[in-house]
């Protein structure tokens, strides 16, 4: 099946496949050899490998309900032992299968293999156990997996860098360098005598995950900056993240290119209308990705969101506050709420409303507004203050229910399909919950 990764990523970038029925955040097959002592594994996050005189080399090392599952693959390849582990950055789908192999070496009295990560890491993990419930919970909603439970014991790297390190292991050269991007620790790895590039999530064949709604702080430009910096060293091979091996300079050069292109041009618009004194709905709904960047088979929105990106560049340099001054000190969500419902006469007319608007765009038909895309936003506002306002009431929340649901079906990311999907599933358990009696 390995050789049906390669085969795969050719007809995608072709356009010969959709990478929506492809999605590169999942796992994808069996390990495949892409050069001379160098092996990938598709996974949740991939794990990239490479042969030396004293050992393996890997970048990444997969999650932890997938590490046993890659520590098999990369044993079908090598028998040797793992002498080095990098970490890419410290999400936590990338770095827990070296406990893995550390068993091995213990049971057949290897050395133990060593872990290197940017000097940022460590403080990831710390955050990541004293947030731990709140990572709980955000995973849960993105990934829609309610049984999700946050880890609180990592392996730690042994040795850490600032900007770069070079790494001699077994005759083989190793140059990591350290990038601010999807994350603040992130690494990426030229392997110069295989001229491969080892990228982490800088690039995960679709639009760059530098806006997520429910993580911290993300880093557009700085990002660019590193995309420009590898796409410099005219690399054979591409060996993302998530997705799929990227074959060829010319292809490998445009994948970066293109990437950075997108990136920059949502920081320099965000930014141009900020510098006008423009509030961040008017940049939220004024800001627009270069459509022919989108179109690319390797960029289309289906992870992140170009609109989220734009909030995450209004965080980096604007702080919390929107410009809108009744937001600056705003009353609780509900009070509005029920002011608003009543006004309007009731919940249960903003329901109905919502309702209306919501069937109206799934549809097709006119709905009054610009397009179908506003009115299930409009709908969407309607429905929570409803529910907001009336809160035990059965058939508001079916209406909350329908109306996000038609949202997350309709939309291709996953960031916005887990959230729209968790707020259906909060009401669709008030329905049941309420056992068919209206209030």
């Amino acid at each position: 099946m390995g050789e049906d990764v390669l085969d795969l990523a050719d007809r995608l970038w072709r356009g010969d496949l959709d990478i929506e029925d492809h999605h590169p955040v999942g796992a994808m097959g069996g390990l495949v050899e892409v050069g001379q002592g160098a092996a990938f594994v598709p996974s949740f996050a991939n794990v990239s490998a490479f042969d030396t005189a004293v050992g393996l080399v890997l970048i990444d090392t997969g999650s932890l309900f997938l590490a046993r599952a890659v520590h098999g693959e990369v044993r079908r390849w090598s028998a040797k032992r793992l002498d080095t582990a990098v970490y890419s950055h410290g999400h936590i789908d990338h770095v827990f299968g070296v406990p893995v192999f550390e068993e091995e070496s213990a049971s057949q009295g290897w050395a133990q293999p060593k872990v290197v990560a940017h000097a940022a890491l460590p403080d990831r993990f710390d955050r990541y156990i004293k947030t731990a419930g709140y990572n709980g919970i955000i995973n849960q909603r993105q990934f829609q997996a309610p049984n999700l439970r946050w880890p609180v014991d990592y392996r730690y790297p042994d040795q850490t860098y600032d900007h770069r390190l070079d790494l001699d292991v077994g005759g083989r050269r190793f140059e990591l360098h350290h990038a601010k991007g999807e994350t603040d620790d992130h690494t990426w790895t030229w392997v110069p005598d295989a001229k491969t590039l080892c990228c982490g999530d800088l690039f995960i064949w679709a639009s760059p995950n530098a806006g997520n709604p429910q993580k911290v702080q993300r880093y557009p430009l700085e990002w660019a900056v590193a995309l420009r910096q590898m796409t410099a060293l005219d690399a054979d091979l591409l060996l993302p993240g998530h997705g799929f091996p990227v074959v060829g300079a010319d292809r490998v050069r445009a994948a970066l290119t293109d990437t950075a292109e997108l990136l920059e041009s949502l920081h320099d618009q965000t930014l141009a209308l900020m510098n006008e004194g423009a509030r961040l709905d008017d940049i939220v709904h004024t800001v627009r990705a270069p459509a022919h960047l989108l179109a690319r088979p390797y960029l289309r929105p289906i992870y992140d969101e170009p609109e989220f990106v734009v909030r995450n560049i209004w965080r980096l340099y604007g702080g919390w506050y929107d410009g809108n001054p009744a937001t600056l000190k705003p009353a609780p969500d509900a009070a509005l709420a029920r002011e608003v419902a009543d006004l309007a006469g009731g919940a249960s007319v903003l329901a109905a409303r919502a309702e209306a608007l919501a069937a109206g765009a799934d549809d097709g038909t006119d709905d009054g507004t610009d397009n179908n895309e506003g009115a299930l936003r409009l709908a969407g506002h309607l429905a929570e203050w409803a529910a907001l306002a009336a809160p035990d009431d059965e058939g508001v929340h079916r209406v909350r229910a329908a109306v996000f649901g038609t949202r997350a079906r309709v939309e291709r990311s996953t960031m916005s399909k887990g959230i729209f999907g968790w707020a259906a599933s909060e009401s669709l358990d008030k329905t049941a919950a309420a056992g068919g009696t209206e209030n």
